[in-house]
């Protein structure tokens, strides 16, 4: 996910690609307590994307 294009989107497009990046952190959560999950880097990446997008919400003032 590029910075660029998170800032092109629009607030309900930037609410709608957190909400998929949470249900993804969770469904990797799930993952590695059940002992599924191979690649635990997978869970780095999601959590650095939803940082990305709250940054992005917060510099254009859509919380």
């Amino acid at each position: 996910m590029n910075l660029t294009e998170l800032r092109g989107k629009n607030p309900e497009a930037l609410n709608k690609e957190l909400n998929e990046l949470l249900k993804a952190q969770f469904g990797l959560r799930m993952q590695i307590a059940t002992q599924q999950l191979s690649n635990t880097s997978q869970l780095k990446k999601v959590r650095r994307d939803i940082a990305r997008v709250k940054t992005v919400m917060n510099l254009k003032g859509d919380k």
